[in-house]
């Protein structure tokens, strides 16, 4: 039998990758990473007020060199037993298409509206649609919110459709449909992008759209025309059913196959959210918690239906029956910021430098800070004395969505200086970890191992020390740097019949695992009193917001 190989292809928030993988072995044969150039310049942005759009160009441009520059260097035979291509994406990031499928800033008229783009996931310009959608399903006869924590954000799919719609009125006389970025930029691979046709999500319907079985697919069109008469008829104009992504959405299309250099028999995958993907590529067992270590954090976790199905987990970003593993309940937590908020800080010494000395000190000096203050910032000790931050500094995502909170830092004194600030916020997004846990196994959901992936997880090890002392449990790093490619690769393996099912293709392509933390006992103790200074600072912001 010939080896087959899979693509898995990574959209982040900065960047899109590509990998190139032996389906037989894991095996990476090729790897390339594009940045997105509209991105890069800020357009379309303003944070702010906490808007944060994408360019659907950035998105078509960056995969094709992405593809192109894993497959740079493998040899014809390689290419043309490629056998699939899955995608993974940022979520929930909704886009505005007309009755084509085509996202609208596609469209001469809205070349440069950021309502015509896509709303990525960190964009909180709709924390007040949000707030209604709460207020309406928690008076309701079916709470359309049960499955999603009880708590509906501003992060995800309604909320942001519906402040668009009301916010822009060429925007809500042209959109015919949404599409989430993962199932767009899969069904563009395919050729054919018709909304009412293509296959979506079940990642993205379950855990953003609000999609169960038990309400017979999304919330009623009842139910959200209360909400707002905007969104009449809108509900017919979606989906009723959702895919696992172990389904093939797909054939790639003989453009794209051309485009790409590929046999036109690769199988195009359905697909889903980053994390969920990664959780996959990072070997994902029931009862594992794995964390996504990036721009945010998202939180993994996978069951047996018949063990913890019966249960409703209050504050988390939903429960969704295969979202990670087709046949697992799969659950997800996170935080709005974790590496975001170590680049706010390195901004804020930076940027005054980069106007007083220029672009290559700024440059040198923020290539060194990060790991600088890391190394003296392990130097320090802890004590119960010391200060404490909360982590909201892009809201709160979980336990208990809330984007309107503020990040807070307590008992600053002049004595505070650069490394213990950078201290404190380290400890403050191992604090919201932890809350996070806390909150699973409250809820009846035991944690056995903790596993980390992403550029954190890799890069930091006083992040990942100061997490393990205050999870108190071991933690283990992901041998690959690429584990949400991984995952997707793993997928379209068994989206193009490569493997049997996804348990079996993570057993062939696993990468294993390449550091591993202990908890310190005597470190431990004492951020377990630093944490309930963090909760009681959390608890005084919360209520005086």
């Amino acid at each position: 039998m010939e080896q087959q190989f899979t693509l898995g292809v990574d959209f982040g928030t900065d960047s899109v990758r590509a990998l190139l993988v032996n389906t037989a072995n894991g095996e990476c044969l090729g790897t390339a990473v594009e940045y997105y150039k509209r991105w890069q310049s800020g357009k379309y942005c303003n944070p702010s007020i906490a808007q944060f759009r994408q360019h659907p160009l950035d998105y078509l441009e960056s995969i094709e060199s992405a593809i192109k520059g894993a497959l740079a260097n493998v040899s014809e035979e390689i290419r043309q037993n490629i056998v699939g291509i899955s995608i993974d994406t940022t979520g929930s990031t909704p886009v505005a298409v007309d009755i084509n499928g085509t996202p609208l800033a596609m469209l001469p008229e809205f070349a440069e509206n950021p309502n015509g783009m896509f709303i990525l996931w960190k964009d909180h310009t709709a924390n007040a649609e949000a707030e209604e959608i709460n207020n309406l399903a928690h008076r309701w006869d079916t709470d359309f919110t049960k499955y999603v924590g009880g708590i509906y954000s501003s992060e995800w799919f309604w909320a942001k459709i519906l402040h668009t719609l009301r916010a822009d009125t060429s925007i809500r006389e042209k959109a015919f449909s949404w599409v989430e970025h993962c199932d767009w930029i899969s069904a563009v691979l395919t050729g054919n992008t018709n909304p009412l046709t293509m296959k979506r999500s079940r990642c993205a319907a379950g855990h953003k759209a609000m999609w169960h079985e038990e309400f017979e697919g999304l919330p009623s069109e009842e139910f959200l025309t209360r909400l707002d008469p905007l969104l009449a008829g809108l509900r017919n104009r979606l989906f009723r059913n959702t895919y696992t992504s172990d389904n093939a959405m797909g054939k790639i299309s003989a453009e794209w196959a051309e485009k790409l250099g590929l046999s036109t028999n690769v199988v195009i995958g359905v697909g889903a959210f980053d994390c969920h993907m990664g959780a996959v590529g990072a070997e994902i067992e029931p009862y594992d918690f794995v964390r996504v270590m990036g721009t945010s954090t998202c939180d993994m976790l996978i069951a047996p239906n018949e063990e913890i199905g019966h249960l409703l987990i209050k504050g988390i970003c939903g429960q969704v029956d295969g979202s990670i593993m087709p046949g697992m309940l799969g659950m997800e937590a996170g935080q709005s910021a974790y590496g975001d908020y170590y680049a706010w800080f390195q901004r804020l010494i930076t940027e005054p430098v980069r106007e007083l000395l220029g672009e290559k000190a700024a440059d040198e000096l923020a290539h060194k800070l990060i790991p600088y203050l890391s190394a003296q910032a392990a130097l320090l000790p802890v004590s119960d004395n010391d200060p404490v931050a909360t982590d909201w500094i892009n809201g709160r995502r979980t336990p208990d969505a809330n984007h309107a909170l503020k990040a807070a830092f307590m008992s600053l004194n002049l004595g505070t200086d650069a490394i213990k600030l950078f201290k404190m916020i380290v400890e403050a997004t191992a604090f919201g970890s932890k809350a996070i846990v806390d909150r699973f196994i409250e809820e009846g959901v035991p944690i056995r191992q903790v596993i980390a992936i992403g550029g954190v997880a890799k890069k930091s090890s006083f992040v990942m020390q100061t997490l393990c002392d205050v999870l108190n449990m071991p933690i283990k790093v992901a041998s690959s740097d690429q584990a949400c490619a991984l995952g997707a690769a793993m997928n379209a393996s068994v989206a193009a019949g490569a493997h049997p099912n996804l348990f079996e293709a993570q057993k062939a392509m696993g990468s294993g695992f390449d550091a591993r933390y202990e908890p310190r006992p005597e470190y431990v103790e004492v951020y377990q009193k630093l944490y309930k200074k963090y909760q009681r600072l959390g608890k005084s912001i919360e209520n005086n917001a």
